[in-house]
């Protein structure tokens, strides 16, 4: 981080010291600025005269007196309060009266901080993001005896280094990590019980929410001890058991796996620093059990239901080459669903993403039908209708009697019991989920959930289906949520909290998660793009099922949504 940032501020034409604690790592510094201008250079960035001028801005070495006549100090030092106080007692001592100091701390507090200084006035938080020369957040920290001049000194900073400056309050996480870190300790949790595995959690995160990295491998990047301080920060203030350090943070950190930095943590790296080990089977949490039995024959599908998701998931089966029986309730609503499969498959050929011929053969494959006898022969048969459990438990009691013996029947929920369906038909071991995700023709994940009854070759027939239409399947458990669901509406509700307490503005935190973590959307788009009444039903689902008090919707939530 702290070379990231001597990064950013020497681009900016600023004269940057690298003060580190020997002339060892001083020299590792350059070696590593140089290596991230030489790749920058090569992605063509900036040019070769522009990287030389800038190494020439920057220097090094092991003794803290040179930052003596420096404008502004930013310390990046390790996340314990006593060295980061160590460093600031020093400096009090050495540089000018109007010297502003910055901690890069995400988890400690600044107000102690500043207390603790000669010059109380002059401390403030300038936490950057990593790799903080690509990261355009900037959170500025201002505590209540941090001089309102200070403050404005570094936001103008900010601004000029290209960042985007977001002021918050002096609390551990501050926004972006404040809701960052709940959602990869519910990760780390969610792999050390086995529910699903590492690989699986990770693709789920990146192909559900079009996140840039996994949680896991994420906590890898960030250090598995710099978490689990920044939780167990989090936690004291807060109490609430999200942002309990998972006891397996604990584990990998006492070992010394702390992720990349040590070249072992949730992944094994090539060397410390390094890249990913590919094939990697040194996992500190073992992979639930996978089934070995052959998936059973599947030569034609039917899917139940007229709305956006049954249109979307048979288009992805006719595109693939297998013959649809779509069924919905009546045979307008079955004609509607086919016309709205002809429109996306029309946009596809706009594109040049689809060929005319391809398109027509999609639309050929799929047979509306607003009887349900007519799933008779289908060898998988998919329900896509409302996410209600009477309405599903009547489709699954309809289909056990009409599918023929052997046919596995699949379920599209999102939210409810997959084993409540499978209850409501005499073959439960038959019946499995395949939570395909909006737009189902676009989105390549697809949640593979098997009950306590799901037979293994019933479970391998969907997930060999899976890449056959070209989707990523990711196994999991019959539980509330799934992986996905899981994570991420808690990060959600959290985002609403803190808008509840006016920690910060809605625009904030949409730009603080967006910047600083490189997410697609902030929390309160994605919201709005999801709906607040659903937010609010999963969210009440997840609560009911793991009766956790962290997991209580928002009362703002409940409040718009019922508006």
């Amino acid at each position: 981080m702290g070379c990231g940032i001597a990064e950013v501020l020497a681009r900016a034409g600023r004269e940057v010291v690298g003060i580190d604690v020997s002339d060892a790592a001083a020299a590792r510094a350059v070696a590593s600025l140089e290596a991230s201008t030489a790749r920058a250079v090569e992605r063509e960035r900036f040019t070769e005269p522009a990287r030389r001028d800038l190494l020439s801005r920057f220097r090094t070495c092991a003794d803290l007196r040179s930052a003596a006549d420096a404008d502004l100090v930013i310390e990046v030092v390790p996340e314990e309060y006593a060295l980061k106080h160590e460093v600031f007692t020093a400096l009090d001592a050495l540089v000018r009266p109007d010297t502003i100091l910055a901690t890069g701390t995400n988890a400690l507090s600044v107000t102690r901080l500043a207390a603790d200084s000669a010059r109380p006035e002059r401390v403030v938080g300038l936490h950057f993001f990593n790799p903080a020369p690509a990261m355009k957040l900037v959170e500025v920290v201002s505590s209540v005896l941090t001089a309102p001049a200070a403050v404005a000194a570094v936001t103008a900073l900010a601004r000029e280094l290209g960042k985007e400056p977001v002021a918050v309050g002096d609390r551990p996480g501050f926004v972006a990590d404040g809701l960052l870190f709940g959602y990869l300790n519910q990760a780390a949790a969610m792999c050390e019980s086995r529910y699903a595995s590492r690989e699986d959690i990770d693709a789920a995160m990146k192909l559900g929410c079009g996140l840039p990295m996994g949680p896991l491998a994420l906590l890898d990047l960030i250090g598995v001890d710099t978490a689990r301080t920044v939780l167990e920060a989090m936690y004291s203030a807060s109490h609430d058991r999200l942002h309990a350090p998972a006891p397996i943070l604990g584990q990998l950190a006492e070992a010394g796996l702390t992720g990349r930095k040590s070249g072992r943590g949730f992944y094994t790296y090539d060397a410390p620093g390094g890249t990913r080990t590919v094939p990697d089977a040194a996992s500190p949490v073992p992979s639930p059990a996978a089934a070995t039995a052959a998936g059973r024959a599947v030569r034609s599908v039917g899917v139940i239901g007229s709305g956006t998701m049954a249109a979307g998931i048979a288009e992805v089966f006719a595109k693939a080459g297998y013959p649809v029986t779509l069924v919905a309730r009546t045979p307008e609503k079955a004609e509607a669903a086919r016309a709205r499969v002809a429109k996306s498959l029309g946009r596809s050929v706009d594109k040049g993403r689809l060929t005319p011929a391809a398109r027509d053969a999609a639309l050929a494959a799929i047979a509306p039908s607003a009887v349900l006898d007519d799933l008779a022969g289908v060898d998988l048969a998919v329900e896509a209708v409302a996410e209600e459990l009477t309405v599903k438990q009547e489709v699954f009691g309809a289909l056990d009697k009409v599918c023929r013996p052997g046919a596995v029947l699949a379920t599209t929920t999102s939210s409810l019991p997959v084993i409540a369906c499978a209850r409501a038909t005499s073959r439960p071991a038959d019946v499995v989920g395949m939570h395909f995700f909006n737009p189902a023709p676009a989105m390549r994940l697809v949640e593979v959930v098997r009950t306590v009854l799901t037979a293994d070759d019933a479970h391998a027939t969907v997930r060999e289906v899976c890449a056959r239409v070209r989707k990523h399947p990711v196994d999991c458990g019959d539980r509330a949520g799934f992986i996905v669901n899981a994570l991420l509406f808690p990060y959600l509700n959290n985002a609403i909290k803190m808008v509840e307490e006016h920690y910060a503005t809605l625009d904030d935190i949409d730009a603080a998660m967006k910047l600083g973590g490189g997410y697609p959307m902030g929390p309160f788009e994605l919201l709005d793009v999801v709906g607040l009444d659903v937010s609010l039903a999963i969210e009440k689902v997840l609560h009911r099922a793991f009766r956790d008090p962290g997991l209580a919707p928002a009362p703002l939530l409940e409040h718009l949504a019922r508006r």
